[in-house]
């Protein structure tokens, strides 16, 4: 075997080792991760409701009659990435809760997708969380046609569009008496991908800060070019060489000499 084939059985053991997903095909999720401790709001109106917080986010989705569940998210370059998810949870119609340690839920990873499982054909809700960041919030729809619920972080707005972006546009925006987290709400969802991009209320004043130091830099810029130009038309016109350019060339009078 040459040096060759040894670096690349090498490559291949190490990242095998190092446990990365889905290099042989799907495989099991960390039960530890899965069985995490979580709690969900089930009484939400919309097919899927998610909470968004600052470095991870919940998510609780309707499903009917189903004995698997695909979730996964998109690359920079719209490649498919699976969702390392947990706090795996599973609430019955009539109202029982299970978790994958006292029961046959469970999920499995591979490159592009993660699988939940439930052991046969169900009805009922499917809620985990998982790792996130950024000001920007996207997924793809996995309930389609349904209605969704995006709750943002503490203080965070959309509404300013140099600011914020939400896709598709047709959603209303809510923020309630008792809180300071707004929602973001579609009736139904026919898109392939969800997307909210958001700011945060102290970002508004910072925006408003800056674009009232750019106007106040301009006015200055724009005084200081008028006075300059001032300043040369003065200097002509001491010299005798300011020449205005609406005069008519018959009322300077004859060349010289010939007058």
């Amino acid at each position: 075997m040459n040096r060759r084939h040894l670096a690349l059985v090498a490559v291949l053991a190490t990242l095998a080792l190092s446990g990365c997903t889905g290099l042989f095909g799907p495989e099991p999720s960390d039960p530890d991760r899965l069985n995490q401790n979580a709690s969900y709001d089930w009484e939400t109106p919309e097919d899927a409701t998610i909470v968004v917080n600052r470095s991870s986010y919940t998510a609780v989705y309707d499903v009917e009659n189903r004995s698997t569940f695909e979730v996964y998210t998109r690359d920079g370059l719209g490649r498919e990435r699976s969702v390392p998810i947990r706090g795996l949870r599973f609430r019955y119609e009539n109202g029982t809760v299970i978790e994958p340690a006292n029961s046959s839920l469970s999920a499995t990873e591979g490159s592009q997708r993660t699988e939940i499982q439930f052991g046969g054909n169900v009805s009922g809700e499917v809620a985990f969380s998982a790792p996130r960041s950024g000001k920007q919030f996207t997924t793809p729809t996995y309930v389609d046609g349904g209605s969704y619920a995006v709750t943002l972080p503490p203080n965070a707005r959309v509404g300013i569009p140099l600011l914020s972006q939400v896709s598709p546009g047709n959603a209303n925006t809510t923020v309630p008496p008792t809180s300071d987290r707004m929602t973001v709400s579609w009736g139904a969802v026919d898109a392939q991908m969800l997307s909210v991009r958001y700011y945060l209320q102290r970002d508004l004043l910072l925006f408003g800060g800056l674009t009232a130091g750019g106007i106040v830099v301009a006015i200055v810029g724009s005084v200081y070019y008028y006075r300059q130009l001032q300043a040369v038309k003065r200097r002509r016109e001491e010299a005798g060489i300011d020449i205005e350019e609406d005069d008519d060339p018959r009322d300077r009078g004859p060349p010289p000499g010939m007058g």
